[in-house]
């Protein structure tokens, strides 16, 4: 790094933090009829690495056309916000914001780079390697939740919040209504909201894109056990279950769920019980839901946010400028 450039990190979420997290989803989870594991879970340094593997998948359309849309409009969201910070939510490797950051440099507006993921080791070297490439930025990393953190985003005069990969999509509409709400809280009237939504196509192509031949994204299923093993001395044989990928055509989301190849119990030290699971039987791990771009209007109007751009690319995906109007 360059003498000028700036590198904090702050820590709002700890491994004990984590740790007591996942107890607590762990033993509402997997007691539930069906049983539900969060996709929090998926991301472990492990994780991390398969879903970027994942987005290089040629099934997995999502990052590149989201990619694609934000390397023709960057440069206008940059002329348009004038943000003088830029936050990313679920921040991961920052691979896509490079684009943003370019743009918002060359504005020459841009004056902070804050990164929020709950992956602590993802999060250091991603936001180390954004400070290298960009001399005089301050880089502000965050580890943290972004159900319980947007409270501690950094104050200023004009904030940029990108929430990016459709990851949106994981959250129940409960979920999503509770999040955009308390974002809303957390916003000033000169502060832009710029949101990656995934929309509803053709069931073959989703469900191509989130069960890839390579077996990559069973894997990256499969790794949410590995992380309930190694964190609550459980003893899944991650083996014993196989991934699956559904549509459902009511919710307008994607599943994903691990499926017990055989009858099973597992026993799982930090609750002190053992969990059973017949053949055949289903645990959710992923919703991944679907949006038409008058749904999300509606869904961030409610919430306190008026749109002020949009851009699509054909049917697959969309990018939402937004602002609070309350």
């Amino acid at each position: 790094m360059t003498p000028d450039t700036r590198f904090t990190v702050d820590v709002l979420l700890s491994a004990d933090d984590r740790r007591a997290a996942l107890l607590a989803d762990a033993r509402v989870g997997l007691t539930s009829s069906p049983k539900v594991l969060s996709p929090v879970w998926f991301y472990d340094e492990r994780g991390s690495a398969l879903f970027d593997e994942i987005t290089r998948l040629p099934e997995y359309y999502l990052t590149r056309t989201e990619r694609g849309l934000l390397r023709a409009h960057a440069a206008e969201i940059a002329l348009v916000t004038g943000a003088d910070t830029l936050i990313e939510l679920g921040s991961g490797t920052s691979e896509k914001t490079r684009m943003l950051l370019d743009a918002t440099t060359a504005h020459g507006s841009l004056k902070c780079y804050t990164p929020l993921d709950v992956s602590e080791e993802i999060l250091l070297e991603s936001a180390a390697t954004v400070a290298g490439e960009y001399p005089g930025l301050e880089v502000n990393a965050v580890v943290g939740d972004f159900h319980r953190h947007l409270g501690a985003l950094p104050a200023g005069p004009s904030r940029l919040v990108a929430f990016l990969g459709s990851t949106i999509g994981n959250l129940t509409p409960g979920e999503r209504r509770r999040f955009l709400f308390d974002l809303n809280c957390a916003l000033g009237h000169d502060d832009w909201f710029l949101l990656g939504v995934d929309l509803v196509k053709d069931p073959s192509v989703l469900l191509a894109a989130y069960d890839d031949g390579s077996g990559v994204t069973a894997e990256f299923n499969r790794n949410a056990l590995r992380v309930v093993n190694r964190e609550l001395d459980a003893h899944f044989d991650p083996e014993a279950f196989e991934h699956v990928a559904v549509w459902d055509p009511v919710n307008e989301w994607i599943e994903m769920r691990l499926r017990a190849t055989c009858d099973q119990t597992v026993a799982i030290g930090a609750l002190e019980t053992r969990i059973t699971f017949d053949q055949g039987e289903e645990m959710r791990t992923e919703i991944s839901a679907k949006f038409t771009p008058d749904g999300i209007g509606a869904e961030l109007y409610e919430a306190g946010f008026v749109t002020r751009r949009t851009w699509q690319d054909g049917g697959d995906f969309l990018l939402v400028l937004s602002q609070p109007y309350c």
